[in-house]
């Protein structure tokens, strides 16, 4: 066989990979666009601008803001969960900016934290004189955490909605305060790996149950594959996680 027939062979097994790894490259993407959450009717409603909250698409995902522009601190920046789409957790982000914080959601590749660990970046470069705390849905919340282990200086802290932080994540000795709330009803997280994983964060870590509460509820995307029925409310789960949050903002040092 001369170098000619040889080089025509080669190239034809090349164009057959090319066009193979392109087909499983497209039928993953839309295999994993059919088992993506999809935020609610209401999460699409809170996602748009009004008189009290105005929301801007940016470049790493959504930003709500008090129209006031009498923005209170901290800042707030959330990793959503796997497989949720970011404009599921718009509830929860416009409640927090109608009491007056900016709220940053980002949008993951593929709806995945895995792959937007340090999607955190652009929002702390807007108000670098500014405090930030760090926080995620589930998968998001794991991959906030690696985030705030390496950047601890540049946060007051982080919160954990039905989610952990793993060994790679551990911020045990670092002078980040941090929340933890979860579901009483949660079918989806590993409860032996969330007890576990306690020995990554502080000793004085705050832990908030809700008594009924599921894990899809945290978000705004119906109920998710292998969860439990929630024994409450979405609104009122809601009603809870920020009730949360502002309490441990109040016993926060909030200075920039």
């Amino acid at each position: 066989m001369d170098k000619t027939v040889k080089k025509k062979k080669w190239t034809k097994i090349a164009v057959i990979g090319c066009i193979v790894a392109a087909i499983l490259a497209v039928s993953l993407f839309f295999y994993i666009q059919s088992i993506t959450y999809t935020p609610s009717d209401r999460a699409q409603s809170a996602v748009k601008s009004d008189s009290q909250v105005k929301v801007t698409v940016i470049k790493e995902g959504y930003k709500f803001e008090p129209t006031g522009g009498n923005v209170i601190q901290p800042n707030i920046i959330f990793y959503p969960g796997g497989l949720v789409e970011p404009k599921s957790y718009s509830p929860l982000a416009r409640e927090l900016a109608e009491l007056g914080h900016r709220v940053y959601i980002a949008d993951m590749p593929l709806n995945l934290a895995i792959f937007g660990q340090n999607k955190a970046d652009s929002f702390l470069n807007e108000h670098p004189d500014e405090s930030f705390i760090i926080g995620g849905h589930s998968l998001g919340g794991s991959f906030a955490a690696r985030y705030a282990s390496q950047h601890s200086n540049a946060l007051k802290g982080v919160f954990f909605l039905a989610s952990y932080a793993d060994e790679k994540g551990a911020i045990k000795d670092t002078e980040l305060s941090v929340l933890q709330i979860t579901g009483t009803d949660d079918g989806v997280m590993n409860e032996e790996d969330w007890e576990n994983s306690k020995t990554n964060l502080p000793d004085d870590t705050i832990y908030v149950g809700i008594e009924g509460g599921n894990h899809g509820q945290f978000g705004s995307y119906g109920k998710q594959k292998g969860d439990n029925d929630a024994a409450i409310e979405e609104e009122k789960q809601l009603e809870i996680v920020v009730n949360s949050l502002q309490d441990w903002f109040a016993e926060m040092n909030l200075t920039p």
